[in-house]
């Protein structure tokens, strides 16, 4: 049945006329889900005087949503597959607006962190039916190449949007206007998806991988939360080794229970394929250095250079505009006549120049030739690479598994980000209390020497940031050993399911 199906979805005369339009609304969603893990970024020192949110607590309205985002995703993606992705969409899209409303409302921290997760949820749901959506969708190779490098650049720079929309929202209105943003949105993105996309039902026989679920969500909050709790207690806590040793467990019983369990959340042929997994491994990487450079960033334009928060948006543009190139007009070119590693390596190796540049960073550093060139390379690289991977990991798949394949790429990056954002916030935060205690002998340069060691801190975490970019590279040499497509390749197209 799949098989015929399949056919006659990659057939070029049957393709939908309007999916162009499709496209539209499928990267606005995305779009969505993608700033709204950093717009509030910007809006957090506001957000916190408002509310009354002590340092330490901080962090959790940015890993709230990226914790509940990549602890969902696979569950979302089964959802899709089993009971529609235009139906999962929508509703993704009504349950997100509905989060940033009550988000946008808060009057305590607890309030606002609960909204946060609750859009990770929602997003764990929008985000693998959208990407399964354009995947089952554009079949064509040369089509495909197009909207992969859409999505791709959407991917890589809706972050970056992030902090330019916060930085206008927040300076002109104010940061709730950061979450009430999304409703609108959403919005023009339900009404789009009921006129312009289209889906096969799902499959409703198929049971939810309940254990699944709580084992591989366990496991991830377990692991970031260990590492939020390294800084203020130290990498040797008792609480810090139990989260991170139960942290590996569930996720061990987990892949356990995958082989056995009968409606599997992630079937494990999926990640058996070695450039699949070299693409979810490639992208989780890239996402810690990625994730960890905005939040430095952010305070130190704002912070340590005094920059408003539409300046420190405008600062990123540069970094925007390189990633939407990087993948629309390089990657999307190549990828028809190159194997995807040959973007990808190359890609790692210059967002990793761009992390080594930023190292030198002082408190008193010039934009324009100090961190602009840095901020360019990071971009290019982050196209180069993001569209490839993308493309390549949603390649091949049965239209059944469309779902959960796309989950996953969504899983590594918001597993990601959200390591990468308690990782070197703890590195850096715990480097600069160390450096500015050894250093503070003159109590009248007090604010001189904290200004310093605030730097310092996040010089050292760059620099672990960009030795895990060069390991990002070094698995997607090693990993990806795909081949450029070809025009009617099965490699190109949605395969049966396999019987097994």
């Amino acid at each position: 049945m799949s098989v015929t199906r399949t056919g006659e979805s990659a057939a070029p005369g049957q393709a939908d006329p309007r999916r162009w339009w499709g496209l539209v609304v499928i990267a606005l969603a995305q779009l969505m889900v993608v700033l709204d893990a950093t717009i509030v970024n910007i809006a957090l020192p506001s957000a916190q005087r408002d509310l009354g949110m002590s340092d330490g607590n901080r962090q959790w309205v940015i890993t709230a949503y990226t914790l509940a985002f990549g602890g969902l995703l696979l569950l979302g993606g089964r959802v899709a597959d089993l009971v529609g992705r235009k139906r999962t969409f929508v509703i993704g899209l009504i349950g997100f607006a509905a989060a940033s409303a009550f988000g946008g409302a808060a009057t305590t921290p607890a309030m606002l962190f609960g909204a946060r997760a609750l859009q990770g949820v929602f997003a764990a749901v929008l985000a693998p039916s959208a990407l399964s959506l354009l995947t089952t969708t554009f079949t064509d190779p040369r089509e495909r190449g197009k909207a992969f490098g859409i999505y791709g650049a959407l991917a890589g720079s809706g972050a970056a949007v992030g902090f330019i929309v916060g930085g206008v929202l927040t300076e002109y209105l104010n940061w709730r206007w950061c979450l009430y943003v999304n409703i609108p949105i959403a919005v023009i993105a339900v009404i789009g998806a009921f006129a312009l996309l289209h889906d096969r039902p799902g499959h409703t026989g198929a049971r939810l991988d309940v254990p699944g679920v709580v084992l591989g969500c366990g496991g991830l909050v377990a692991l970031v939360y260990g590492f939020s709790e390294a800084q203020p207690r130290g990498w040797t806590d008792p609480l810090v080794l139990a989260l991170f040793a139960a942290g590996v467990v569930l996720l061990a019983v987990f892949v356990w229970w995958q082989t056995r369990a009968p409606s599997p959340l992630l079937p494990l042929h999926i990640i058996r394929d070695r450039n699949r997994a070299g693409c979810f491994l490639t992208m989780m990487l890239a996402v810690i250095g990625m994730f960890g450079l905005f939040l430095f960033m952010t305070y130190y334009l704002q912070v340590i250079l005094g920059y408003s928060p539409v300046k420190t948006g405008l600062a990123f543009l540069p970094m925007t505009a390189a990633i939407v190139i990087g993948s629309t007009q390089i990657s999307a070119r190549l990828l028809r006549h190159v194997g995807p590693r040959m973007l990808m390596v190359p890609g790692m190796l210059l967002a990793s120049g761009g992390m080594v540049i930023l190292t030198q960073m002082t408190v008193d550093s010039a934009y324009a030739s100090e961190i602009l060139p840095a901020l360019i390379l990071m971009g290019l690289g982050m196209g180069l690479t993001f569209m490839p991977v993308f493309s390549t990991a949603t390649a091949g798949v049965a239209p059944q598994d469309s779902g959960v394949t796309s989950a996953t790429v969504n899983t590594s990056q918001q597993v990601g980000g959200s390591i990468g954002t308690a990782l070197l916030n703890t590195v850096a935060t715990s480097t600069s209390a160390s450096w500015i205690t050894s250093h503070l002998t003159d109590p009248t340069r007090r604010e001189q020497v904290v200004r310093e060691g605030i730097v310092h801190g996040y010089t050292v975490a760059i620099w672990l940031a960009a030795g895990i970019m060069l390991l990002a590279g070094l698995v997607a040499g090693l990993m990806v050993t795909a081949k450029a497509p070809k025009h009617g390749t099965p490699a190109d197209r949605p395969v049966p399911e396999p019987v097994a």
